[in-house]
């Protein structure tokens, strides 16, 4: 049987980039690979085996084309409104809390965020489906 163990994406600034993440999903660096042309960032923390994966490519000045093809990354947290409201007073832009209830009852509690690049991340309320 498979595993799933990383998502990758090209980041622009690293320092910005790893300051994000940690501070918004407590990930910090597993292993850094530096190549002649790129470095290879893996991201990850106490929560979960999956890794993010931070590609660098040394040289590049401009910003990425995310394209239409780019959904999301989703993380849970214990604590959605917790999470909102401290990223907020962290200085994040954080979109609206959202209650998903399609058939009337909520079946997910979440949020929006941008991380400096653009990639648009989902963070989710832990229950049901998305623990």
């Amino acid at each position: 049987m498979a595993k799933y163990i990383h998502s990758m994406i090209r980041v622009l600034d690293e320092a910005k980039s790893l300051d994000f993440y940690g501070r918004c999903f407590g990930l910090k660096v597993a292993e850094r690979l530096d190549f002649e042309s790129f470095t290879l960032i893996y991201l990850a923390n106490d929560e979960s085996g999956t890794e993010l994966e931070l590609t660098v490519n040394k040289g590049r000045t401009e910003p990425y084309n995310l394209g239409d093809g780019y959904g999301h990354v989703a993380f849970s947290v214990d604590d959605v409104d917790a999470t909102h409201a401290r990223l907020i007073a962290e200085g994040f832009e954080p979109r609206k809390l959202v209650d998903f209830a399609p058939g009337g009852e909520v079946i997910a509690r979440f949020f929006f965020i941008k991380d400096p690049d653009g990639y648009e991340i989902e963070v989710l309320q832990r229950q049901g489906r998305y623990k």
